[in-house]
């Protein structure tokens, strides 16, 4: 996780280069969480307008301003109706990991394009160039691990629940009710660090080169 100084230059200059890698990361998780559902016979994102890469469609305020400033974030759910499912077990799995998969993919092209194409894109656009791609693979790379830690609303959670035996699930509804607060404790006590980081370092090791 980075923390940016926004009272330095280059903290400033770091921010502005990741609004980029910001808009991109939560509009293609968010469309790929809808067009998922829509495989799965789901039209409800399509039918709200929410199968779109338009930020303005998926945009949060609170988690978008996170992903700016902290480095890892979400975005405005989309809307999915588990009644159009035809296997629903197995398709919340699919449609929750698909925003996931979407992220460590975007991190996957910038980290080919950087090593086949790296040397003739910064010769055209100098350093500048370089942190743009870089700031593409962190910000996507720390979504998708955010993502993955299984508390509710994230979408780590909806995997957790599909597997959850029935015994337990009086436990993830009042997680789910309470998720959000759940988050905010964790993130400003600092304890998310624990949970967040091995993930990350986990999804690192799919990156070749990295």
């Amino acid at each position: 996780m980075v923390f940016r100084h926004l009272g330095s230059l280059e903290g400033l200059k770091m921010l502005l280069l990741s609004i980029p890698a910001v808009l991109w990361a939560i509009s293609f998780h968010e469309f790929c969480h809808g067009y998922a559902a829509k495989l799965v016979g789901d039209p409800t994102a399509e039918r709200q307008g929410r199968l779109s890469l338009n930020p303005l469609a998926h945009f949060d305020v609170v988690g978008t301003l996170l992903l700016l400033f902290v480095g890892f974030g979400w975005a405005k759910p989309v809307p999915i109706n588990t009644r159009y499912f035809r296997n629903p077990q197995r398709d919340i799995i699919l449609v929750s990991l698909a925003g996931i998969a979407g992220n460590i993919l975007t991190a996957l092209v910038c980290v080919l394009f950087l090593r086949f194409l790296g040397g003739m894109w910064i010769s055209m656009t100098g350093p500048t160039g370089l942190l743009v791609i870089i700031q593409m693979i962190s910000v996507n790379m720390g979504l998708a691990a955010f993502n993955l830690i299984p508390i509710p609303p994230l979408d780590g959670s909806k995997v957790l629940y599909a597997f959850l035996p029935y015994r337990y699930a009086h436990y993830y509804y009042w997680l789910e009710k309470n998720g959000v607060f759940v988050l905010f404790v964790l993130l400003f006590t600092g304890i998310i660090d624990f949970i967040f980081n091995p993930i990350l370092h986990m999804l690192w090791y799919l990156l070749p080169g990295i």
